[in-house]
């Protein structure tokens, strides 16, 4: 019975640890939408004041936009690394439920 209850155990943890992903995934996303905002905001106001050619103020926008976009992209960064954990919390969720069966057949013979 101790391996049940390490099965057991093993499936709270990892549930908890799922919950609190679902959590932090949407926190990021909330902080991905405020960066990609506050760089259509710095791109586009950046674009207007810019004088030129379309192609000189688009990048010159870009360029005064450089650092809201590197923001953005380690949100977006952020965002993905929690989802590759999620999926890792679940893949192991699965092999824990496998285990508990296997167990629980064991157990019946």
């Amino acid at each position: 019975m101790d391996k049940l209850a390490n099965l057991q155990y093993q499936l709270h943890t990892l549930t908890t640890e799922n919950d609190r992903g679902a959590d932090a995934l949407y926190e990021a996303e909330v902080k991905l939408a405020h960066a990609e905002h506050e760089l259509d905001l710095i791109e586009q106001k950046a674009f207007i004041k810019a004088q030129g050619t379309v192609a000189d103020r688009t990048a010159l926008a870009k360029l005064e936009s450089a650092d809201a976009r590197l923001q953005r992209d380690l949100r977006k960064a952020e965002a993905n690394r929690i989802r590759m954990k999620i999926k890792s919390i679940e893949s192991s969720l699965m092999a824990v439920a496998t285990s508990a069966k296997l167990l629980q057949a064991e157990i019946r013979l």
